[in-house]
């Protein structure tokens, strides 16, 4: 499956609603690797991650009549807050299901806008599957978090501005995944413009379904733990699109412990003076751990967002 030509189409389509964020040059991490390194900052995107692209893709490429019906999505927190202003900005009605763990700062940024809130389960998956079902029932036109092209495609539109805005060939690109809608659209961009490229999946310890099912040659499940990377974790649903994508175009993965998460959190923090999310430091993380592989060159580290509360940010620090 190639998804180039929607990604090229949803640049188009939401690109008066969405932030160009900078491709920033990490002084710190190009002198610990003596190469180039940037941080794509979609932490200072609209809603404060980069789910606000593809939610605002999939609800702009519906019918007036679509519209009228509502839909419904299920969410840790960044997809939802996507998913909601892009609802605002289409004129449109929807709910959400978040699980019932979810981040409180995530939850209470949803309650600026006019959506309806649910709560069940304890991890994205259950979350995730319940509110499928829930679509279904009620008729309301359903919204996966990753597992729709139209969802890829606008994640992959950073690819598109990571290619634009980097002064030269990029060697390496990372990024965390966890359903693997964003870098199966990243991957995707990348690789039909710069096919040498290399695009490293990053995850933690204790979520790294996709990671699991990319050597099992199908989708596994494992039992939910509870990591700071919360944008990510949970897996992915059996059958998922971004499955094979990221079997074709993700070159390697990396897993990082909570504690690599914290430190990188911390270090961002520390030299950047930037907030980002527990997601935002896996990838960090995973770059620091593999720093010998990027010794010398090019790397793109997606910085994905940067909603963490308030309280689990002063435990960190």
């Amino acid at each position: 499956m190639n998804l180039f030509p929607e990604i090229i189409a949803a640049e188009k389509r939401i690109k008066g609603n969405i932030l160009r964020t900078p491709l920033f040059p990490s002084n710190y991490l190009s002198q610990l690797s003596g190469g180039q390194v940037y941080l794509k900052l979609e932490n200072e995107q609209y809603t404060g991650s980069f789910k606000a692209r593809g939610a605002l893709n999939k609800i702009l490429s519906t019918t007036p009549a679509e519209r009228k019906i509502g839909f419904i999505t299920a969410s840790t927190g960044n997809h939802a807050q996507g998913f909601a202003r892009a609802l605002t900005i289409a004129g449109a009605t929807g709910t959400i299901f978040l699980p019932e763990n979810a981040s409180p700062a995530k939850v209470e940024a949803l309650k600026s806008y006019p959506v309806k809130l649910e709560f069940f389960g304890h991890n994205s998956l259950e979350t995730e599957l319940h509110a499928k079902a829930a679509a279904e029932e009620s008729g309301l036109i359903w919204v996966s978090p990753y597992n729709d092209p139209l969802i890829i495609a606008g994640q992959g539109t950073m690819g598109l501005e990571m290619n634009f805005q980097a002064k030269g060939p990029i060697d390496y690109v990372l990024g965390c995944i966890g359903g693997g809608g964003m870098m199966s659209g990243v991957a995707t961009a990348i690789k039909n413009i710069s096919p040498t490229t290399k695009v490293i999946g990053c995850l933690p310890e204790k979520s790294p379904e996709m990671y699991l099912s990319i050597k099992a040659g199908k989708v596994v499940f494992i039992d939910f733990e509870e990591t700071l990377s919360d944008g990510s974790a949970g897996g992915l649903e059996d059958g998922s699109i971004t499955f094979p994508i990221c079997q074709q175009y993700v070159d390697d993965y990396t897993l990082v412990s909570e504690e690599a998460i914290a430190d990188s959190i911390r270090l961002i923090a520390e030299k950047h003076h930037k907030i980002i999310e527990g997601a935002a430091g896996v990838a960090v993380a995973s770059f620091l751990q593999e720093i010998e592989t990027y010794q010398g060159k090019t790397v793109v580290i997606i910085i994905c967002g940067a909603n963490i509360s308030m309280k689990k940010l002063k435990e960190i620090l």
